[in-house]
């Protein structure tokens, strides 16, 4: 079976993400009105994948962001350095005071009936100011780009970005590149910046130049405009809802070759089922399903893009592909932090059945 895809067989980065850096202050199962202290993760959902690819899956990736002269900015770019990932800014000043500066997420995990609690400070961020001509695409996809991904949530920061990402994936289609989009619906982010008809404007735009979309029945609805399946799924596990859908995603998008999901059923904040789903090139996959115990869950629907990405740029099957992106995904929930702890070894094991018996 085909993905449909027409991967370049090679270019100076496999990947390149666009999209806005961002640290989480985490305090554990402390909640932040208790907490005396914090662990700090980077973390932003285009950069995850970069770095997942790039740590995990050794593939040379890259990240076009903006960054910040100041430590905290000094502080991201140490962890971006550390994950692997080409670093591509444009760099903002701070003055001292206000900002410009690098967006912080707050989160705490939970613990079993306590669900995770997670809030943001995005005022005055540096990602937000990013605009069409801040990066040399010409330059950038000059030396060979595999694929180019950027995701909903940095659609949403501002109207200069949503700009941004629509000439990154015309510049991508034009240089050769696959291109994928992580619909990522945030309503909160958008109705700051024009509401609903505007996001539908500005996805519509963005789509048009995506081969790959990762995004679950209600991004599909909220992103895209598209009505919602006419029969209920019977589970959070269940892959009829988003299937019911797929007929007029690409009767509206017809150039779309892949689009998936994971599927997640939360029984506790520690408890999960965890799966995933993807219509390949006119085929529908369902991926095995596990029980997961789950340490951190922030990221997860990053591994699993990055795990099936994975799959594909390496020429996997796209049934193997799926595996890889739902293994990789579980696996992720078992590590502190937004990105990868894990090795390719230990995902390509546990999608093969692996157990968690010690390995010595």
């Amino acid at each position: 079976m085909s993905s449909g895809l027409n991967i370049r067989p090679d270019g100076a980065l496999d990947f390149l993400s666009l999209g806005a850096l961002v640290h989480r202050l985490d305090p554990g199962v402390i909640p932040f009105r208790k907490a005396t202290e914090c662990a700090i993760h980077v973390s932003g959902g285009e950069f995850n994948t970069a770095a997942n690819l790039a740590d995990c899956f050794r593939l040379q990736t890259g990240i076009a962001s903006a960054m910040v002269d100041y430590p905290i900015g000094e502080l991201i770019a140490e962890r971006v350095r550390a994950m692997g990932v080409k670093p591509i800014y444009k760099r903002f000043k701070h003055d001292g005071a206000r900002g410009p500066k690098m967006a912080a997420v707050y989160w705490d995990r939970g613990q079993g009936v306590r669900g995770p609690v997670v809030f943001y400070n995005r005022a005055h961020e540096a990602g937000a100011l990013l605009r069409p001509g801040d990066f040399d695409w010409k330059a950038i996809f000059g030396g060979g780009v595999r694929w180019f991904h950027s995701g909903g949530i940095f659609a949403a920061l501002s109207e200069t970005t949503a700009e941004l990402i629509v000439e990154g994936m015309q510049a991508a289609k034009a240089a050769g590149a696959v291109t994928s989009f992580d619909l990522n619906y945030r309503e909160k982010l958008w109705n700051a910046v024009g509401g609903h008809a505007r996001a539908l404007g500005v996805v519509e735009r963005i789509v048009k130049s995506v081969d790959v979309l990762v995004g679950n029945e209600e991004d599909l609805q909220k992103g895209l405009g598209i009505p919602g399946p006419e029969v209920a799924a019977k589970s959070k596990l269940d892959p009829g809802a988003f299937f019911g859908m797929i007929d007029r995603v690409v009767a509206q998008h017809p150039q779309i070759k892949v689009v998936a999901t994971t599927l997640r059923e939360v029984h506790s904040t520690n408890r999960h089922s965890w799966g995933a789903v993807a219509w390949v090139n006119g085929k529908t996959l369902v991926s095995p399903t596990c029980e997961l115990d789950v340490l951190d869950r922030v990221g997860g629907g990053d591994g699993f893009a990055s795990g099936f990405f994975y799959g594909l740029l390496t020429g996997e099957p796209p049934e193997e592909a799926l595996k890889l992106g739902w293994a990789h995904g579980a696996l992720l929930a078992t590590f502190p932090g937004d990105t990868t702890m894990a090795t390719v070894e230990q995902v390509r094991a546990f999608a093969k059945g692996g157990s968690a018996r010690i390995q010595r």
